[in-house]
């Protein structure tokens, strides 16, 4: 493509976009860019709703406005229960789920608070799960993103590291869904007497919600038995208090502590022209400045969104380094990204082209990705993580539980976690 033409109509996101404009180290010297952009499809599942109006007629008589009703309050086990979740030592999940047509195992381990850990099984593939911050992360191969995130452009931008988990992978949110503050706020909104059911030989409540039905032990002391995700081939799995919350802890830790900068598949952006600023003659470095557009998904910018540009510059096909940079996506759709190459290849290619001149062309590559979490962010959210670690793990002999209520201090010990083989019961 010439420089300085426009990009084809119809070429998709991830094709090539006009060269960059490149200073000239001497008289003849010529410089081009070349920017890729990385784009990920989204699913966006858009719900309508229907409202009923209702018009009295003329000479029809007029209907009684119903009389105010007051909720009944929650049984009382239920705000114990969710007590207890909220203030003991985490809970344990293992089941089954079904993904792109294949079953997949979960074991997934969810602190008080709602961050967790764990691991998602389909055969020879797997994924390691990280959540914090209400967000889920996986980690995974190629082999694992072709497969049950087709959907996804450039599988191989998200392989191999942290990235944020798509809709379809792994399937539940983690967070809302799983974490001990969402069962409490279920539970808070119980009335009356549940359904119940045999969840394993043991008579079960069954209380509903639009996400996920939670299987209580019908008969004190309450323990949460199991969760059915909602959804068409949804997890349904076993729930068990952590038995050894100091080794999710350390478990927790680096995964949270690798996060920073984990992409998000979920954003898409198409780029605008990547141009050289202050590259002639600077053997300090080179600037690479590309503008970028959010195209997916619709509507309003997501909260928090934001782009990550990665950029390298070569010369005749020989590496001159690489560089990073992340902002957040600006109201209009609209972010500017710049990062700077400062390796000591780049400061001896441009001392070699004063010290002898010459023909010196060099040219950028880049591409633009969502972005989950600033790296900024990641020392606030392990500082909060081992605030949450101590308060777990200091014994309090006071606010101590029978073992198998799922209450602080029940089961606090430094063995290792045995996953449950047996899938929740139906009746």
């Amino acid at each position: 493509m010439p420089p300085g033409a426009a990009m084809p109509p119809g070429m998709p996101p991830g094709g090539p976009v006009a060269p960059g404009k490149g200073g000239r180290q001497r008289k003849g010297r010529k410089a081009r860019a070349v920017a890729v952009a990385g784009a990920a499809a989204v699913a966006v599942v858009a719900a309508g709703a229907v409202a009923a109006v209702a018009l009295g007629g003329e000479g029809e008589p007029a209907k009684k406005k119903p009389t105010p009703t007051v909720s009944a309050p929650p049984p009382a086990w239920t705000v114990a229960l969710g007590r207890r979740l909220k203030s003991g030592t985490g809970l344990r999940y293992d089941g089954a789920m079904t993904l792109k047509g294949r079953p997949v195992q979960a074991h997934i381990r969810v602190t008080p608070a709602g961050a967790a850990s764990g691991r998602i099984v389909a055969g020879a593939l797997a994924a390691d799960v990280v959540a914090i911050d209400g967000t889920t992360y996986l980690k995974a191969g190629l082999a694992f993103w072709r497969d049950f995130a087709g959907e996804i452009a450039h599988p191989e931008y998200y392989a191999d590291r942290w990235s944020k988990a798509p809709a379809s992978v792994p399937g539940f949110d983690v967070p809302d869904v799983l974490g001990p503050d969402a069962i409490a706020a279920a539970l808070r909104k119980t009335s009356g007497e549940p359904p119940t059911e045999n969840v394993n030989g043991i008579r079960a409540y069954r209380v509903r919600t639009s996400a996920a039905d939670y299987l209580v032990a019908a008969a004190a002391p309450y323990r949460l038995l199991a969760v059915r995700v909602a959804g068409q081939n949804a997890p349904r799995l076993t729930a068990a208090p952590v038995a050894a919350p100091a080794t999710l802890f350390t478990e927790l830790r680096p995964r949270v502590a690798a996060l920073g900068g984990a992409p998000d598949p979920n954003l898409a952006f198409r780029p605008g022209t990547l141009t050289f600023r202050n590259c002639d003659q600077n053997t300090n470095g080179c600037t690479v400045s590309l503008p970028a557009t959010l195209t997916a998904p619709q509507g309003s910018v997501p909260d928090g969104a934001r782009a990550a540009l990665r950029a390298s510059i070569s010369s005749r096909g020989e590496p001159l380094g690489s560089c990073r940079a992340s902002a957040p996506v600006q109201a209009d759709r609209s972010v500017v990204l710049r990062c700077t190459v400062t390796s000591r290849l780049w400061r001896d290619w441009m001392q070699k082209a004063l010290d002898h001149p010459g023909s010196y062309p060099y040219e950028a590559a880049a591409r633009v990705n969502g972005e989950a979490l600033d790296p900024a962010d990641v020392p606030e959210l392990l500082a909060r993580l081992d605030r949450e670690r101590k308060a777990v793990l200091k014994p309090d002999p006071a606010t101590s539980a029978p073992s198998g209520t799922q209450g602080p201090s029940a089961e606090r010990t430094d063995g290792p976690e045995v996953a449950a083989s047996r899938s929740p019961g139906r009746s």
